[in-house]
């Protein structure tokens, strides 16, 4: 049989397992809410510890809190920050909206922390200097200002040091490939119908650019969540029962801590009373999965064969594509991406309903945090790692089969562009739909029909000089 102890909250006593840093609040919301069995993501914990700390630095300055105190939060704080103490938060995602039940876990295992610094029975509140929950650890706190706090924290602390990273590590890549490939010409499509040519290097510049808004859209994401943190608006933005300077003087603490530059936010009403820069954050965040599949999928394409599709590109051969097919492969890197795409699209929707008005953002509060705080973390998080998959498993040895890329161009009959000017655009449309039904090239046809003469007809056929403007 479990070991267990006795704890107290507000509400009254409360069975814990002997073992265990947090308290009967933490025990409550475990038993209130065995929804997921999916606890609070570990970054938002970690943020916790971060902010708990910067709190006690805070309080202990303005002479709130007593030096002993604060030193025994701070290092209890640093541990969580750390992630020393991970199983010590339990609480399923789908809480309390507010987050009070982690906010809670939160104070509650570093008050047991300190116990166990000063060789206290964990739970003890009256040895010298003891530490409680709510009067020392939330001091000039509420969960209501601490949680979302915590969430825009992490979520500008993720994206900082995991997705920007990554997002321009791949634009790196592909602005490789785009100048070593820039003298390829190919095949445009447009409609998934053949088009002008274009060079390979502009195709995959153009990717690199799409890459690089990817991380302006990820900087744009850290900088509204950091510039607008609700901490010192306390329960309903009004900043009870905390210092005036609390708020900017946390913020300082979080920006040395983390190396962002976090700010408190100009009108904490509406920091609290709603999550709209979370809402924005994550709409960054799907505009770059939108982004990649984008790319992903048109590397596929042109990967696609080897011998009955496009097969332009030779994508790198990562795993057997097949269980009944032997020696199929498939451009499973690409399907990463498109999969991960999908679930930042889901994840946005679940932020954006979790922040609508009369859904979660009620009056002076958002209560839908939680699960906002979850589906921000998890697009952040597959975000990053499925960009340093698709570059280093794919991107980096991604080669060019140039005979076939190039091979494409002469046959194409969208060259009769070029003929348009010279003999107008309804006879350089018959003169493609003739060769088309001759099957014969543009340069064929026009050779056997005598539209232009032969040195007209190879200036104006020069595949390289249709990939760029006409010369003034």
């Amino acid at each position: 049989m479990t070991a267990t102890r006795v704890e107290k909250d507000s509400m009254g006593e409360m069975t814990v397992p002997a073992e265990a840093l947090y308290g009967a609040t933490t025990q409550r919301a475990v038993e209130n809410f065995p929804i997921s069995h999916r606890p609070v993501p570990a970054e938002v914990i970690h943020a916790f510890g971060l902010l708990k700390k910067a709190c006690a630095e805070a309080n202990v300055t303005l002479k709130k809190l007593d030096e002993p105190r604060a030193k025994a939060i701070i290092k209890a704080a640093e541990a969580i920050a750390q992630g020393k103490h991970d199983r010590e938060f339990p609480i399923d995602i789908f809480q309390t909206g507010s987050g009070t039940s982690t906010n809670m876990n939160v104070n509650e295992v570093i008050g047991n922390l300190t116990c166990i610094a000063a060789k206290q029975p964990i739970g003890s509140r009256t040895h010298k200097n003891a530490v409680h929950p709510n009067d020392h650890v939330n001091m000039g706190q509420s969960s209501n200002d601490t949680f979302p706090t915590a969430m825009q924290v992490a979520a500008a602390v993720s994206i900082d040091r995991d997705l920007i990273p990554a997002l321009t590590r791949l634009a790196k890549e592909l602005k490789k490939k785009a100048k070593a490939w820039d003298k390829i010409v190919k095949v445009g499509r447009t409609h998934l119908m053949d088009a002008t040519p274009i060079r390979l290097g502009q195709e995959f510049s153009g990717y690199a650019a799409a890459a690089e808004y990817c991380v302006t859209r990820a900087k744009r994401a850290m900088q509204r969540l950091a510039e607008n943190l609700p901490l010192g608006g306390t329960a309903v933005g009004t900043g009870i029962n905390t210092h005036p300077k609390f708020g900017s003087m946390v913020a300082a603490g979080l920006s040395k801590a983390t190396g962002v530059k976090f700010a408190e936010a100009a009108n904490h009403f509406e920091a609290q009373a709603t999550r709209d820069c979370v809402v924005e954050a994550s709409g960054e965040l799907k505009t770059i999965a939108v982004s990649l599949s984008k790319i992903a999928n048109d590397i596929r394409w042109l990967g696609s064969g080897p011998r009955c599709g496009l097969f332009e590109l030779a994508l790198p051969a990562t795993q057997p594509g097949s269980s009944i097919m032997p020696g199929k492969v498939n451009p499973v890197m690409c399907e990463s991406v498109m999969q991960v795409a999908c679930q930042v699209v889901g994840n946005d929707a679940a932020v954006t309903i979790g922040g609508l008005g009369g859904v979660g953002s009620l009056f002076e509060l958002n209560v839908a945090m939680p699960m906002m705080a979850d589906n921000l973390q998890s697009s952040i998080h597959l975000l990053a790692n499925v960009s340093n998959a698709f570059t280093d498993k794919l991107v980096i040895d991604l080669q060019v089969n140039e005979k076939i890329a190039t091979g494409f161009v002469e046959k194409s009959l969208m060259l009769c562009t070029k003929l348009a000017p010279v003999i107008g655009y309804d006879n350089a449309a018959k003169a493609a739909k003739a060769a088309f039904a001759e099957g014969v090239t543009i340069r064929e046809y026009c050779k056997t029909h005598n539209l232009v003469d032969d040195k007209t007809l190879d200036k104006l056929l020069d595949a390289k000089s249709m990939t760029e403007p006409d010369k003034a």
